[in-house]
């Protein structure tokens, strides 16, 4: 099996960054607007927003931060950010409502940040979406700007180097990637020809076009998987996508215990499952065969002195760290990691069953502090 995916799953160990086309100086620079969303971001937000006004880009450039009704004066810190660098002629914050019924949070205030923008005037040929925890290189939106119009792409997405310094962290944040990548490979994601979508939320930049082809956000109001959710939009609408690893925009919020980055996944496994108790048992099965067997091979045909069985199992166990060094060396942790992720991947599969377990007690996802239960018909 790990021989298989190694081989015919679409490059997915493959973990070049950077690859975004390089603005070329002779091409038009289309009008961007960026929005914001943003809620109790106060510990990090002068920095992020500060990237985002510091872009070198030619065109047009403009950008909305919707303070989601946040109670650490994310708002002010912003405003006061913005008048420092005296950009209130492209810049602004807008105070969110309360979110309707329907709708996820994040999703609400991106929707809040587009009709904001719109009411002002702005008629941009591209939006981009970026977390409020993102940090950008200054050449950032020039090169998905690039690689938008170069590749002609309707929707541009970046995963961001995530932060990566606790021990948590490193055990579970560059498995967290991989396992994004083998459940989505980008190769499959940017070929038009494979149906397979995906985008990652904390750098989106979407041409107008499609996003009033798949008739605005409200198309993805109640998604938690709102990124995926949306890249899956456009995709079906006819648009090209393009996902790539990044390190020159990256997330500056830590993952401050290993509880948090298990509530973070927890959030939406069972939904990326489609609530479905077979899909479950399925993901189940295939994570413990795929992790737990190799590990379990190698130690009792070793203790048995059982070469039929310790060798098969560290073969498998070998090609999976194999396939897995890469995404340790783009985080530049040592080789010798890869050897844990079969214990990263039963996290990740208790993470997944306490997923199916919150949602049978009624148990939405949560997004800064709120829960949303999606509705099911």
């Amino acid at each position: 099996m790990w021989v298989g995916l190694a081989v015919a799953r679409g490059r997915f160990w493959d973990a070049s960054a950077d690859r975004l086309r390089p603005p070329a100086p002779d091409r038009p620079a289309p009008d961007v607007h960026a929005v914001v969303p943003a809620r109790n971001e106060a510990d990090v937000v002068t920095r992020t927003l500060g990237s985002l006004l510091a872009q070198d880009y030619p065109g047009r450039f403009a950008i909305t931060l919707v303070d989601d009704r946040s109670e650490d004066g994310t708002g002010k810190l912003a405003r006061a950010e913005i008048a420092a660098r005296g950009a209130e002629d492209r810049a602004r914050v807008v105070a969110g409502d309360p979110r309707p019924n329907g709708w996820t949070g994040k999703v609400w205030a991106l929707a809040e940040g587009v009709t904001a923008a719109r009411a002002s005037g702005a008629q941009p040929a591209y939006w981009w979406f970026s977390d409020a925890d993102v940090e950008h290189d200054p050449q950032t939106l020039a090169r998905l700007v690039a690689t938008a119009t170069g590749e002609d792409r309707a929707l541009v997405s970046q995963m961001v180097a995530l932060h990566c310094a606790s021990r948590s962290e490193r055990l579970l944040i560059p498995a967290f990637v991989f396992f994004f990548r083998m459940l989505y490979p980008f190769a499959w994601v940017n070929d038009d020809r494979r149906a397979t979508a995906a985008a990652a939320g904390g750098c989106v930049l979407i041409s107008d076009d499609a996003l009033t082809r798949i008739g605005g956000v409200e198309r993805i109001k109640g998604e938690l998987i709102d990124d995926c959710a949306l890249a899956t939009a456009v995709k079906r609408a006819g648009g090209g996508l393009w996902l790539g690893l990044a390190t020159r925009s990256r997330s500056v919020r830590p993952y401050r215990s290993f509880g948090t980055i298990w509530s973070m996944v927890s959030r939406t496994a069972y939904t990326q499952l489609h609530y479905s108790p077979i899909l479950l048992a399925g993901t189940v099965a295939g994570m413990l065969l795929l992790s737990y067997v190799p590990v379990a091979a190698t130690f009792a045909g070793a203790r048995r002195r059982r070469l039929d069985v310790a060798l098969p199992g560290a073969l498998a166990w070998t090609v999976m760290a194999l396939v897995y060094a890469p995404t340790l060396r783009l985080y530049g942790l040592p080789r010798r990691n890869a050897l844990a992720l079969p214990f990263a991947a039963l996290l990740y599969t208790a993470m997944t069953v306490d997923s199916a377990r919150s949602h049978a007690r009624g148990d939405g996802g949560s997004w800064k502090g709120r829960t949303f239960t999606p509705e099911r018909g």
